[in-house]
């Protein structure tokens, strides 16, 4: 496999970085997380210009086209730079969503402003006893005229805090955990009916609970064909799970190398602390994790560009989130205990990153959740093969 970037890939990702290097500072990040929306429009904006919004939009919505590859170093120097911004929930979720499951009309109506950085949107599919499991849906959407009714709450909406629209699973037909049965609507964020609980997360990102009480929506805000969207749903999340593969190795190589470069200044018993071997050992295992989360990342990303098997997609993702779930644990637990005491301050990035870090490796499932997944797939192909 080749794992270098063509020439367009280069130059977006070199474009993201040298404006995050100038714009989006450690400092600069600070004063947007604190502020009341946790974004910063300015830099928003910013990400329509250099058309980062439309890389993965079609071309007939005003995007490129483009996949999960050609967003992979970009999504590298988001993690390191640690931006806050909801470019995930957005491009990642929403708009593939939209992608995979919309009307023409829907992705006509919605894709464009995607790309002219005017339509926020956010995936609400977490309740409360789903754990990862998106199958597990007890929002409930009754047909009642012409129409349907939402009822019921989501928890830890990403990028909800700030979305224009919502796109929502609930159950139109069955029992709360059947496969068959789940739909999506588009809902306003602004509807009658929705309200949203916002709140900042572990690692300085926005997200929200959402209440749908007696919301009305028309059939045309349905995404898909009524009870099937489990397979769109279960796409987008692969696709939103490999990009945030890539961003972890960007923030892991963030950890690395400002811990390097602390072991590196930092003297006791008049020489530098990176001169001692074991601590040499364990900055080697820290770098090993990090170039072997680049690897599976890529491979990630890759199939869900080009896997039509969902099996062997889903196969795919849940071995890099395996292994990029452990990496994130071991890269950020010693960035903090070589750096010390220090390494948990506020006035340190590592220990943001550490937070980001941390965030990721429960973010779309776990290692735990994700082993579960691929043995049962596995399993699945095994006994489909005898």
């Amino acid at each position: 496999m080749n794992f270098d970037y063509n020439e367009e890939q280069q130059l977006l990702a070199e474009s993201v970085r040298r404006f995050l290097a100038r714009d989006y500072t450690f400092e600069a990040r600070k004063q947007i997380v604190a502020s009341e929306s946790g974004m910063s429009d300015s830099i928003w904006a910013t990400f329509t210009q250099i058309s980062l919004l439309a890389v993965t939009l079609p071309e007939d919505a005003g995007g490129f086209g483009g996949g999960a590859v050609d967003l992979m170093a970009t999504m590298e120097s988001i993690g390191e730079a640690l931006v806050v911004e909801p470019f995930l929930p957005t491009v990642g979720l929403g708009a593939k969503l939209v992608q995979l499951a919309g009307s023409e009309a829907q992705k006509s109506e919605l894709l464009p402003k995607v790309a002219e950085g005017a339509m926020k949107l956010a995936f609400a599919c977490t309740e409360e006893q789903s754990r990862y499991d998106l199958a597990r849906v007890s929002v409930s959407a009754r047909r009642e005229g012409s129409g349907y009714v939402i009822e019921g709450g989501k928890r830890i909406v990403l990028g909800g805090a700030v979305a224009d629209r919502f796109i929502v699973s609930a159950r139109s037909a069955g029992d709360t955990a059947d496969r068959e049965g789940v739909s999506l609507f588009l809902v306003a964020a602004d509807a009658p009916g929705v309200t949203r609980t916002n709140y900042r997360t572990l690692d300085g990102t926005r997200a929200c609970d959402v209440r749908f009480n007696n919301v009305r929506v028309a059939a045309e805000a349905m995404l898909g064909p009524e009870g099937a969207a489990l397979p769109a749903i279960e796409a987008a999340v692969d696709f939103a799970t490999a990009l945030l593969c890539a961003e972890a190795v960007g923030a892991m190589k963030f950890a690395n190398d400002t811990t390097l470069e602390y072991l590196k200044a930092r003297k006791q018993f008049g020489v530098p602390i990176g001169a001692f071997q074991a601590l040499q050992h364990r900055m080697v295992d820290m770098f090993i994790a990090c170039e072997q989360s680049r690897s599976m990342a890529a491979l990630a990303c890759t199939r869900v560009d080009t896997e039509t098997d969902p099996v062997e997609r889903a196969l795919a993702v849940s071995a890099a989130k395996i292994k990029i779930a452990d990496s994130c644990r071991l890269v950020s637990q010693e960035s903090v205990q070589l750096h010390g005491g220090m390494g948990m301050t506020e006035e340190l990035k590592v220990s943001h990153t550490f937070r980001r870090l941390t965030m990721i490796a429960q973010q779309f499932g776990d290692a735990d959740h994700h082993l579960a997944r691929y043995a049962s797939l596995s399993a699945g192909q095994n006994s489909r093969g005898r």
